[in-house]
């Protein structure tokens, strides 16, 4: 990634919403199943990680998949259980947006819209989440140079919304041995390179259940703003992506052990990650 990389992602953003601050020195943790399929399991699960230290729940009611006979998601009811869960729990929401004529119904229910992988360079879908003035999380396509992301991010910025958080959820390599790869030198240059928080998720990078709580505790470590784990009460009968889902007690322990790194951080650099 060049120094001269032609972006204008340079001020020190700080997403608010209500008492949570993305980027603000607090990591914040999102978490919750791959995709909403019921509403007692949405629930189960949104308790469960609040009781851990989760501040966002998160959860997919429109689901991108590679086949079309996979699991789709719920749709419409499937964000209003989102949203009813997260509110019984205390928790704030984000989710998935797939389509430009979903933005406005989605924004409804959720406190953070999530554009995925694939639609990392949909410029008709960046543009309208940008009209949208909800907070926008912009994962890194599969196959993206870091150039290309925060271009794609500047998509958002010029369509009038400042509150972009980027996400690395792995790139696409040679290696089969891992779902994708997790860069995490990407986080420490993201936040030389622009102002925006960047939050890690080792579910999908990994693909791995084994492997998210050591790549969590490497994000941390590297810098991240906030994690997005996956997690089921079940993750064996998840309707996707069980095998790379924590279980609540996985998840809890995880909680534990990356509060004490971003502590032994902030200490031993005074109060500051960039110190």
């Amino acid at each position: 990634m060049p120094a001269e990389c032609p972006t204008n992602v340079i001020v020190r953003n700080i997403i608010e919403i209500g008492d949570i601050r993305i980027g603000g020195g607090e990591l914040v943790v999102m978490a919750g199943p791959c995709a909403v399929e019921t509403e007692e399991m949405l629930y189960r699960t949104a308790e469960a990680v609040r009781k851990e230290g989760a501040h966002i729940l998160r959860g997919g009611a429109y689901k991108p998949r590679s086949s079309p006979k996979a699991f789709q998601g719920l749709g419409a009811p499937g964000l209003s259980m989102l949203r009813d869960a997260a509110k019984a729990s205390g928790l704030a929401v984000i989710t998935e947006v797939l389509d430009t004529r979903d933005v406005e119904l989605v924004a409804e229910h959720a406190d953070i819209l999530q554009i995925g992988s694939r639609n990392m360079q949909n410029t008709a879908l960046l543009k309208e989440v940008g009209k949208s003035q909800r907070p926008v999380m912009l994962k890194r396509g599969m196959s993206s140079t870091l150039e290309e992301w925060l271009l794609a991010a500047e998509y958002i910025l010029d369509a009038g919304n400042p509150n972009v958080i980027l996400c690395e959820r792995g790139i696409r390599t040679f290696e089969t041995a891992t779902r994708n790869t997790l860069d995490l030198s990407a986080v420490s240059l993201i936040k030389e390179l622009s102002g925006l928080p960047v939050v890690v998720d080792p579910s999908h990078s990994t693909g791995k259940r084994s492997l998210v709580a050591p790549m969590s505790r490497a994000a941390v470590a590297a810098g991240a703003d906030g994690l997005i784990i996956e997690v089921h009460p079940e993750p064996d009968k998840a309707a996707c992506d069980g095998p790379q889902s924590l279980t609540p007690a996985e998840f809890g322990k995880l909680m534990s052990q990356v509060k004490r790194i971003r502590e032994a951080i902030l200490t031993n650099g005074e109060g500051s990650l960039d110190a």
